[in-house]
């Protein structure tokens, strides 16, 4: 079939179907963004640190918690980008199928297929971030627990929870 073959109706059919990838295009545009945001936050806390003239005793540590961080926010953003790259590829097939035919149909699934896998696993990726940053934030919140209690025992004063 060629270009001048197709129909006004097949055309618009064919417009309609491009449009379907094009929500989960919007979607992983949404997660880049939710991801880089994150990433900045990772940066400026990392910056915080290392130009601290008093870094806190566990510094290291929150060191290279940022850094898992980062790894696991970057795998997450390539992944996304992929899956961003297979769905612009799906919507370009979607308007070539009218042309290519049938043969373009096994191409399309592969390639859609593709950018749902991308995006299942920019979101595992995100949720093994979010993982590490609760971890660390309980962590954080224990340091500065234990700290609160050391100094209470340095003034005499007891401890709440060993008052109980």
């Amino acid at each position: 079939m060629t270009m001048a073959a197709v129909s006004l109706e097949e055309a618009a059919h064919v417009v309609q179907l491009a449009l379907t990838p094009v929500f989960l295009l919007s979607g992983v545009a949404a997660l880049l963004n939710v991801f880089a945001n994150r990433l900045a936050r990772v940066a400026d806390q990392t910056y915080s640190l290392i130009s601290d003239p008093n870094p806190p005793g566990d510094r290291e540590r929150r060191l290279r918690l940022l850094r898992t961080r980062s790894h696991a926010l970057d795998v997450a953003v390539v992944l996304a980008a992929l899956s961003g790259v297979a769905t612009c590829c799906a919507v370009l097939l979607l308007f070539l199928g009218a042309v290519l035919g049938a043969s373009g149909a096994t191409v399309l699934f592969l390639v859609f297929g593709g950018a749902v896998v991308f995006t299942m696993g920019a979101l595992a990726a995100y949720v093994v971030e979010m993982l590490i940053a609760a971890r660390g934030l309980r962590l954080l919140h224990a340091s500065l627990i234990g700290l609160r209690r050391s100094a209470r025992r340095r003034r005499g004063r007891p401890d709440r929870l060993e008052m109980e």
